[in-house]
């Protein structure tokens, strides 16, 4: 019984890892940055486990040439292995026949200035396959077609304007007939958005904003819902004062997920511009929130604002989870997410109803809970603390020990979760921060941030990191793995009850699925804020991730910087990871003995 219910479980996630139109749907490759549309980074490869991971080893490496935050991972298509660099973005198509040799190279041509505009490191999370083309997301805001089979541009689409604040960091989704890609600039006071471009020509399609208009929000006053009730007219104006919408962020620069049987796809909106609260009051909808819109005509089935008024930068682009299980003894489609704000959030991913929301890090303090009577006019937000509020304390004011800090309980990292054992593998950031908000004057192009934060572990403590096993129906950590700096790896869970991920000191781990007991670390090159994959080739089972230190919490070390305010305070937050590793950008490759 328990061997048929694991076969029942494993066929429920691969029914939500739906292809895009062509692409590949057979077992062992992994074709887009989350390997399924449930954003669930679980592989139904099992000649890895438990019983000889411990023999795992390297079986080859590749340099990408290039420093900087290596995030996202590589992509694996039939024989080919595809992966790209931090700016200036560089495709690599390696043949997994000859341990990597070079098929193609694609080398865009960008503005150098553009890095320079780009909040938080250099990154790219990262390609996707659909259609027998390469997607690629630029650092200068292009999305771009290549032909898998010659790295030859196919089409180019123009996604925002770097000299506004607009960037690329985000990887794109391929769902239907169409390519789904967000932007980054919310510290730059850009008005963000979600966009679909038509996966033949690159066309845009349709066009989704996170504030302003009913009809730039793509959204329906009586249609759309928020915890179950018509969101109503101008919901978003109305949260803003005066034209502050207009440089009010909210970008969407995470991950994005699709339910084919609903067809709806779920992402959520980044912090609202600027980061002194003082400057822009009311709620700023729909920052902070997770948005449900048909794929087809980007309409707004639901919305959910995890943290209105945003006062710490709790951006909300974490991935959205789809599972289909029993909540209080009741089948329910959900949706699982890990917020910056330090809560754990169980949706209806259906109509939008919260059913649970509980802090995954017992440290988390700028609000004790989440209203959960739905009677309640405040069923669904934050119970405040003052103590803890940047508003409150007002501007020039340094409010201390906040607890997450900026970087949240979990940034972009994204977690894993096993139909097998039922649980969610996460990789957190245990740490807390000194806030000081002030006043600051938009100039489109230049950083509109109004903060100045310093990072630290929380009190008593030296590491800030944590990766958890958490039961979403329960709202509990199940085990706790601690680590010295936070996790900026996305793990992997795997039929083989492994899960795998990687830490900024430049370890590949796999840990037992059940229990987190430690199997099996080796010591790559760089620190690791890519994410695990697997994949099958030649009858083998391989693991590969990407190592080079960077992204916001490697900022300091990657990008040499030495003030302890600088990198939104992640340069004195980190300042001991010089200790360890050095920055790099190799991709490593693992296998067993043959």
């Amino acid at each position: 019984m328990r061997i048929f219910k694991a076969i029942l479980f494993v066929l429920a996630a691969l029914a939500l890892a739906a292809p895009a139109r062509a692409a590949p749907s057979r077992p062992g490759e992994w074709a887009i940055q989350a390997g399924d549309y449930a954003n669930n980074r679980f592989s139904p490869l099992d000649r890895i486990y438990a019983g000889n991971v411990a023999t795992l080893r390297p079986v080859w490496t590749f340099s990408t040439g290039v420093l900087r935050g290596h995030e996202g991972g590589p992509i694996v298509v039939g024989d080919v292995m595809y992966l790209v660099t931090p700016f200036p973005n560089i495709v690599y198509a390696l043949d997994l026949n000859r341990d990597g040799t070079i098929l193609w190279k694609y080398q865009p041509r960008q503005d150098p200035d553009v890095a320079g505009v780009m909040c938080c490191d250099t990154v790219n999370r990262g390609l996707a396959f659909a259609d027998g083309k390469i997607f690629l997301h630029q650092a200068d805001t292009k999305v771009v077609a290549l032909d898998a089979r010659t790295g030859k541009v196919v089409w180019t689409a123009v996604n925002g304007d770097p000299k506004n604040g607009e960037t690329g960091t985000a990887t794109v989704l391929p769902v239907k007939d169409k390519i789904l890609v967000g932007v980054s600039g919310g510290e730059f006071g850009v008005r963000c958005h979600l966009s679909a471009y038509d996966i033949e020509t690159g066309q845009l399609v349709w066009r989704a904003y996170s504030e302003g208009p009913d009809e730039s929000l793509l959204a329906d006053p009586e249609k759309t819902t928020a915890l179950g009730k018509p969101i109503g007219r101008d919901s978003s104006l109305k949260s803003w004062k005066g034209d502050q919408w207009k440089t009010g962020g909210g970008c969407a620069w995470g991950w994005t997920s699709y339910d084919p049987a609903l067809n709806l796809i779920y992402y959520g909106t980044g912090n609202p511009s600027t980061w002194n609260p003082s400057q822009r009051p009311g709620d700023n909808k729909w920052a902070t929130s997770i948005f449900a819109r048909d794929p087809d005509t980007g309409m707004a089935k639901w919305v959910y604002q995890m943290t209105p008024h945003d006062e710490w930068d709790y951006d909300g682009v974490n991935e959205m989870q789809l599972v289909d299980r029993k909540f209080e003894g009741k089948d329910r489609k959900l949706l699982v997410h890990f917020d910056r704000n330090g809560f754990a959030y169980t949706l209806d991913r259906a109509t939008g109803e919260l059913l649970l929301a509980k802090k995954y890090d017992p440290t988390v303090n700028w609000a004790s809970g989440i209203e959960m009577d739905r009677d309640s006019p405040n069923y669904g937000r934050p119970i405040r603390v003052e103590k803890y509020s940047t508003e409150a304390q007002g501007e020039d004011i340094v409010v201390r020990g906040i607890c997450p800090g900026s970087l949240g309980t979990k940034d972009e990292q994204p977690s894993a979760f096993s139909p097998r054992t039922g649980l969610f593998y996460v990789p957190t950031n245990h740490i807390c921060m000194d806030y000081e908000p002030f006043h600051v004057r938009y100039t489109p192009g230049l950083p509109f941030v109004g903060a100045t934060l310093t990072l630290y572990p929380p009190p008593g403590e030296s590491g800030t990191g944590n990766f958890i096993a958490w039961d979403a129906a329960q709202g509990k950590i199940v085990w706790s793995d601690p680590e010295p700096f936070s996790v900026w790896s996305g793990a992997l869970a795997t039929a083989g009850d492994l899960v795998f991920y990687g830490t900024l000191d430049g370890y590949l781990k796999a840990l037992d699925a059940r229990t987190g007991k430690l199997l099996y670390k080796f010591k790559t090159p760089s620190g690791i804020v890519g994410n695990v994959m697997t994949y099958l080739h030649g009858g083998r089972q391989y693991v590969a991730v990407l190592s080079g230190v960077g992204g916001w919490a490697g900022i300091g070390l990657a990008a040499g910087l030495t003030d302890p305010h600088d990198g939104a305070g992640a340069v004195g937050g980190y300042r001991a990871l010089d200790q360890y590793v050095a920055p790099g950008g190799v991709l490593t490759v693992f296998g067993l003995p043959e």
